[in-house]
């Protein structure tokens, strides 16, 4: 199981990384929305700044930015799903013992 995991980490990472700098630059469709009825202006972000616009802070090359952005979000997503799974595990086996004893 363990390594079946790591292989799909390893093809999710890949494919964000020689993907992403592939992705539209065109607005989403809430964003589109927004811009279209004049209240973009108004809205807030609850991760203002962590990777604005997709593009990796500091890197001037647009591409490699949003490479390294793409490969960034697969590590952040992996590893709270991960350690959620962790707990949710750990959680599970407890209540199994709990239920052996009681």
């Amino acid at each position: 199981m363990r390594t079946i995991v790591i292989i799909g980490l390893l093809i999710a990472f890949v494919l964000a990384i020689v993907l992403s700098p592939f992705a539209s630059s065109s607005p989403d469709g809430l964003e589109k929305v927004g811009e279209d009825e004049g209240f973009l202006e108004k809205a807030h972000s609850f991760l203002t700044g962590l990777i604005p616009d997709y593009l990796f802070p500091g890197v001037s090359n647009e591409k490699i930015a949003t490479a390294i952005a793409g490969g960034l979000g697969v590590v952040i997503v992996f590893g709270l799903t991960y350690g959620l799974a962790l707990i949710i595990k750990k959680r599970s086996t407890a209540q199994k013992i709990k239920g052996l004893k009681g």
